[in-house]
């Protein structure tokens, strides 16, 4: 597939007249062919204009047309080959094969909800039937389901070029629920997103949708984004990044004549709580884990364990050592972009600079300095609570070892906890009573809980959370992985006394979809 430097808007190739930029080459260093222009307002209302037009035709398919529309998208990105997973590497840095496990991931995605289409139950279907000879107050009928909100923007995420971004969950999940699409697309991976949106332009295509449903966007800064969350056509945002953009956006989202839902996934430290017992039974083991989590992708992922809680003891001691020993030997490694490696090196030389923070162990340098060294710092719970400053995300391979006092420090920990997508809990069968007591405090402030493994790796599957409460998420009601995903980009819409002929498919008698339906307040089969 040759890839031209071009915008895809209705399907169709386009470029401006804007300053142009390019991808790079993470190893290298060396600018990538083509290079890209930026979209100007009119491609901007172009883009809006025709999802706009494509959404009353698009979300009134029926789910199995919809699914067969994901099911396709799935398959032209595997038609891509290893073309994509080569430019996807040489963009991003990543290693061949964490890009070829993500755009699996992609794909699987894609298929899941086309499962959640043709399953059903996304519809949520209630049907009050009528009731008019009721005593006193007759019951009219009245029947409900969930329907698309209407144009969607969203962000290609500069970690995950594929899974988070121009084909990855955001985009999927408002596809499934019949609302088109705008990418504005991750600028450290320009081709990279342009061939996956290719590749969804031609499952528009070979599924005869609107020419709405998908359109790409680039912009080598913020304000095609800013404009886009602006534009009065879009009806909601699908966002991973940092917590200061994601905010910036919803405040332009709340500050707009009709503010929109704004669904920022902004990262966390996804504490681990090492309880007594199981650091005594198997520190070593949990040394070894900690430190492959912590480093895993140059510390990259949205779940990196960026912190530690543990209680003083000599079984923490031994732990230290061994997590010491297992840092010391991890290679500098290249980020995703050089601002974000930058800002990794200056935010990990400031956390340890801070009063009370000690560096008990540093990865091996590179000569060059322009690769990410881990870091494994420490300090007192009692420092911790007093600054915090030391309770921020660095991203990137370093993680802080708060040293409790006592377990009573766990709960005090627990309990000044912002908002969180991970909570981990390293425990053994000894540790119970006091995990107890803590999983209150917790299930407030995550929306995942672990225990006896390590946060890096979200499963793709109808169970998962990937959100959390505020600063988290923007919206700790909902997530951005699994098929729960849907709901973000629904809402209900309730008919009453509508004639059959009227009535959307659903919600009609003889039920055509076969989906399940809460009649009468009984749960009925499909």
């Amino acid at each position: 597939m040759n890839i031209t430097g071009s915008m895809l808007i209705g399907g169709k190739a386009v470029r401006s007249e804007q300053e142009t930029f390019t991808g790079f080459d993470r190893v290298s260093g060396e600018p990538l062919a083509p290079d890209y222009t930026p979209a100007g307002p009119q491609h901007i209302d172009e883009a809006v204009a025709l999802a706009g037009e494509a959404f009353p035709v698009f979300r009134r398919l029926s789910p199995v047309a919809r699914a067969d529309f994901l099911n396709c998208c799935a398959d032209e990105i595997l038609a891509l080959g290893d073309a994509l997973v080569e430019r996807a590497v040489a963009e991003s840095g990543l290693p061949l094969g964490r890009i070829s496990g993500e755009r699996d991931r992609t794909v699987n995605q894609l298929r899941l909800f086309a499962a959640v289409l043709r399953e059903g139950s996304y519809l949520d279907v209630r049907i009050d039937e009528a009731l008019p000879d009721r005593p006193g107050m007759p019951r009219p009928d009245l029947r409900s389901q969930q329907i698309g909100l209407g144009p969607v923007a969203v962000f290609g995420a500069s970690n995950f070029p594929l899974a988070f971004s121009v084909a990855g969950g955001d985009t999927a999940s408002a596809l499934a629920a019949g609302c088109p699409v705008v990418v504005k697309a991750h600028p450290a991976h320009p081709g990279t997103s342009e061939m996956v949106a290719l590749a969804l332009c031609a499952a528009v295509r070979k599924c005869e949708l609107p020419v709405g449903v998908f359109s790409l966007l680039f912009d080598s800064g913020i304000a095609v984004g800013q404009s886009l969350v602006s534009h009065p056509g879009i009806r909601a945002v699908g966002f991973t990044g940092s917590f200061a953009a994601g905010m910036a956006l919803k405040k332009i989202a709340d500050q707009r004549e009709q503010p929109i839902p704004v669904y920022a996934e902004m990262g966390s430290v996804n504490p681990v709580f090492l309880f007594p017992e199981a650091l005594q039974a198997r520190g070593e083991e949990l040394a070894r884990g900690f430190a492959a989590s912590v480093t895993l992708g140059a510390g990259q992922f949205c779940t990196n364990p960026g912190l530690a809680f543990a209680v003083r003891s000599p079984a923490l001691e031994s732990f230290v050592a061994t997590l010491a020993e297992a840092i010391a030997e991890v290679p500098a490694q290249t980020m995703l972009t050089s601002a974000i490696q930058g800002t990794y090196a200056s935010a990990a030389a400031e956390l340890e600079a801070s009063d009370g923070v000690e560096c008990v162990a540093a990865g091996l340098t590179d000569a060059t300095g322009s690769a990410a060294e881990a870091r494994l710092l420490t300090t007192t719970a009692a420092r911790f609570l007093a600054d915090r400053v030391l309770s921020h995300e660095i991203f990137g391979p370093c993680s802080l070892l708060v040293v409790c006092e006592s377990e009573q420090d766990f709960l005090r920990l627990a309990q000044e906890m912002e908002g969180q997508l991970t909570v981990t809990l390293q425990l053994d069968d000894g540790d119970l009573p006091l995990a107890a007591r803590l999983l209150p405090v917790l299930e407030d402030k995550a929306g995942r809980i672990l225990c006896n493994g390590f946060p890096t790796g979200v499963e793709v599957c109808h169970a998962m959370v990937h959100g959390g409460p505020f600063p988290a998420s923007s919206d700790g009601a909902s997530t951005s992985v699994g098929s729960m995903a849907i709901r973000r980009f629904l809402r209900p819409v309730c008919y009453q006394n509508f004639p059959p002929e009227l009535l959307p498919e659903a919600l009609q008698g003889e039920n055509p979809y076969e989906v399940e339906r809460l009649i009468n307040g009984e749960q009925t089969p499909g």
